[in-house]
């Protein structure tokens, strides 16, 4: 059972998932469209729904070769084709509780987009699984071991980080030239080291595998230290 902040933090999850959900059901990631134009569709969609007004960090959505890219790499607008692979990255903030969520999705048939898309989800579950199983884990051995998982699947590890913190807005924020608070490699800080206040910090993992030769990528997050158990 989850405690109260736990919960808060699983159902703004719950609820960015459900947005995108609609999002497929409503047909908005379709061939013609421009990315910017996605974006704004799926905040006012979010609108819609949730009454949601804000986000704490910029709404991303990438297609064919911006997929590639990392979040503080500069894309052109582009717009989506017949055949490309697309991802949605956002954190909206429900109820002052962050959600960050990452999907991709492949519009056509190639059968090597549609398992980028499985690829991720199963490193996904491996690097979440890992974590759990291993109490004293630190974040730059997550890093080592989720960015590990993209050779053998055929796909290069795009990102030199893998994940971050997520809280209620606004989360803590680092100061000076160190970057504790990053899944990436190197970092000893332990996943499980608590907040100042001594409550658990929670992390969000981050897969994106790339293949550089073909100028496309996949990405997926989610929440890594929450898990609700039956």
């Amino acid at each position: 059972m989850l405690g109260p902040r736990e919960q808060s933090l699983w159902d703004a999850q719950l609820k960015a998932e459900a947005l995108f959900a609609a999002v497929i059901e409503r047909g908005l990631i379709s061939p013609g469209v421009l990315e910017s134009q996605l974006s704004k569709a799926i905040h006012e969609l979010a609108r819609e729904l949730f009454g949601l007004k804000r986000h704490w960090h910029k709404r991303m959505v990438r297609s064919g070769p911006n997929t590639v890219l990392g979040y503080y790499d500069a894309a052109p607008d582009r717009r989506l084709e017949a055949d490309d692979i697309v991802y949605l990255d956002f954190g909206p903030v429900f109820a002052h509780w962050e959600a960050d969520l990452g999907r991709s999705y492949a519009l056509g048939s190639d059968p090597r987009k549609h398992r980028l898309c499985a690829d991720i989800a199963e490193a996904f579950r491996l690097g979440q699984a890992h974590y759990e199983s291993t109490p004293t884990l630190s974040a730059g051995e997550l890093y080592d071991f989720v960015a590990a998982l993209a050779a053998p699947r055929g796909w290069t590890f795009g990102a030199k980080t893998a994940g971050h913190p997520v809280d209620k807005f606004p989360h803590e924020a680092e100061k000076g030239p160190v970057k504790r608070l990053s899944i990436r490699s190197g970092n000893p800080t332990s996943l499980r080291e608590p907040l100042p206040d001594g409550s658990p910090r929670h992390w969000i993992l981050e897969i994106h595998f790339v293949d550089r030769e073909r100028n496309y990528g996949g990405f997926l997050e989610e929440l890594l230290t929450i898990r609700p158990t039956a």
